[in-house]
């Protein structure tokens, strides 16, 4: 902590997050008008998958990018699959694809929910209030919880209390889930997070009425379980912003989300780049770009050619005038040069400079024609539920889309009835409501699953057991893979030539939302979202927590695995000084 003139101070938070220690936030703050006025997000480290994936054979890409991140790999290899699928001309079997799409819906409630429960929940537990905000736990002890009777906890502070770290009866509660949710992933593709048994042209699972029946044995009880999760949280996040007025703006920015669809039907995505357009809005979780709430496309080719990579202020050489690799796509349109398929990667490793180059990071951008948009993914799920409720395209007996909101039905389970909820587009986006989207998800993808399950047992039960169908790899060819990943949208773009890789450029949510200031100067989402962000804490100057910092960089879901890796070799020692803060984990 330090300051350059009286009343501004800078402070660093390096490492943050409470997974992977490789993401710095480092701010100034005005402490006299208790606001962050300036933000940097780092990544210290460079893993090179675009480098090394060069002349291997494409059969393998999805068994090597998969290890890209050892919390998402089955999002990257499900991501490369469908990038293969289509350089291949293969389209799997129906009940290849329910299974890859029961996989990827266990994933999210897996994922989300151990990342909802025991990570995003402990900067809202009743040990973290205390320290940070005790004014703010007073009240909570004192506030009824509007939907006590559908979670089971009478005030407010009894949610906080459920969610402190190892000795909250909710934190152990979730643990024991996301076990099941796991389980269920294995049960689909073999192994998490590395899936075993996923392959371009489907899968080698042998499906059976018991496979799926172990399945929805799990799948029913974290139904159950989302029954108490969305009031419980509903009811903690509206206290929070009736207990700090203004809190709205921790963590807000522009709504500018992005999400590349996920969970395909296979009765219309056949992988060939020119339907990608129509069997891209068939998803079960619809693509979309949304720009001050107006959802200004669905169609995945837009999508795809507005990609741009810009550096800005990451540690790389461009490569401007380098040879294309693809010059338009196979529709005629002409493929910029700053595209992923044409994207060259030349690490240029250099001292950290908030002035210069400071971050591996680079600074991928969608350009709409006149300006290059810094999109984020919402942390997924607020993208995800956003593009979906606005397109109105998604449309079953569980999941219903209405132009405004997506509606959620879960069946009767065991102890409770038959309950709908209703995600509604919010007035911001800011940590609260990625957050509060991350359940509504859990739900949402329950749900889901549950259609899934039913489809797969028809394809069973018709006699349609095949998982996999047969291909060639072409000598030449360029294709994408769309899906999203836990934190968002995830794009593989491969390019294939004499029957090995030339060119591979996974993207996943992480450089879009840590992302540093391009080349326009322009800050990244995490950046943003941090500037201006207000401080709500009471604790003084020299205790200060950064609470409110750090809820609005994890309402992102950061994982910064996916962004980059480096090896400073053989007997070099690197000291790094940070400033702790209230159980991170960190130390």
């Amino acid at each position: 902590m330090s300051s350059d003139k009286p009343g501004l101070v800078e402070m660093t938070w390096d490492p943050i997050t409470r997974i992977v220690g490789s993401l710095g936030i480092h701010t100034k703050i005005d402490w006299a008008q208790k606001r962050v006025v300036e933000c940097y997000s780092t990544s210290s480290i460079f893993r090179g998958y675009s480098v090394f994936m060069k002349g291997k054979d494409p059969r393998d890409a999805h068994f090597i990018t998969s290890r890209i991140c050892g919390i998402c790999g089955d999002n990257h290899a499900t991501c490369s699959v469908y990038a293969q699928n289509m350089a291949y001309g293969v389209r799997p079997p129906h009940l290849a694809e329910w299974i890859i799409n029961l996989g990827e819906a266990a994933e999210f409630m897996f994922d989300h929910n151990i990342f909802q429960e025991n990570l995003v929940g402990v900067d809202y537990c009743e040990k973290m209030v205390r320290e940070t905000n005790p004014g703010v736990l007073d009240l909570a002890n004192r506030t009824e919880a509007p939907h006590a009777g559908e979670h089971g906890y009478r005030t407010i502070g009894d949610i906080m209390r459920s969610l402190n770290p190892l000795e909250g009866e909710f934190y152990r509660e979730a643990l024991q889930v996301s076990r099941h949710a796991r389980e269920m992933f294995c049960l689909m593709e073999g192994r998490h997070v590395h899936p075993s048994t996923l392959y371009p042209g489907g899968v080698g699972t042998v499906a059976t009425m018991q496979l799926f029946t172990d399945y929805l044995t799990r799948l029913m009880r974290y139904v159950e379980f989302m029954k108490k999760v969305v009031p419980m949280h509903d009811d903690l996040f509206d206290f929070v912003y009736t207990a700090l007025p203004g809190y709205e703006e921790v963590g807000r920015r522009r709504v500018l989300l992005a999400c590349w669809g996920g969970l395909n039907d296979p009765e219309h995505c056949d992988f060939t780049y020119r339907n990608m357009a129509t069997w891209g809005r068939k998803m079960f979780i619809t693509p979309g770009i949304v720009v001050d709430g107006k959802l200004v496309t669905t169609d995945l080719v837009d999508i795809n050619l507005g990609m741009r990579i810009l550096l800005g202020s990451s540690f790389y050489d461009d490569w401007e005038g380098m040879d294309r690799f693809v010059t338009h796509d196979e529709l005629g349109n002409p493929v910029d040069a700053r595209h992923p398929w044409n994207q060259h990667t030349i690490p240029k490793p250099g001292k950290r400079d908030f002035g210069d180059k400071y971050s591996w990071t680079m600074s991928p951008r969608w350009f709409d024609g006149t300006d290059h948009l810094p999109l984020d993914t919402g942390g997924g799920p607020l993208a995800r539920l956003w593009t979906t409720a606005l397109a109105g395209l998604v449309q079953t007996d569980y999941v219903k889309s209405t132009g405004h909101s997506v509606q959620i039905t879960l069946p009767r389970t065991m102890t409770k009835p038959e309950t709908t909820f209703e995600w509604r587009i919010p007035r911001w986006s800011n940590a609260i409501e990625r957050n509060r989207a991350r359940t509504y998800f859990q739900a949402y993808t329950a749900a889901m699953a549950l259609h899934f399950s039913e489809r797969a047992l028809a394809e069973v039960r018709g006699g349609r057991t095949d998982t996999w169908s047969e291909f060639t790899v072409p000598d030449d060819a360029f294709s994408v893979g769309f899906t999203e990943a836990v934190r968002g949208g995830l794009s593989h773009h491969m390019v294939i030539k004499d029957g090995r890789i030339a060119n591979y450029q996974p993207y996943p949510p992480t450089p879009w939302n840590a992302s540093v200031r391009d080349s326009f100067g322009t800050p990244g989402p995490f950046e943003d979202a941090v500037q201006n962000t207000p401080i709500f804490e009471e604790n003084s100057q020299e205790n200060f927590k950064g609470i409110d910092i750090m809820r609005a960089i994890r309402s992102f879901d950061p994982c910064m695995p996916c962004g980059v890796h480096m090896t400073v070799g053989a007997g070099k020692t690197l000291t790094r000084i940070h400033t702790p803060h209230a159980f991170s984990g960190e130390s």
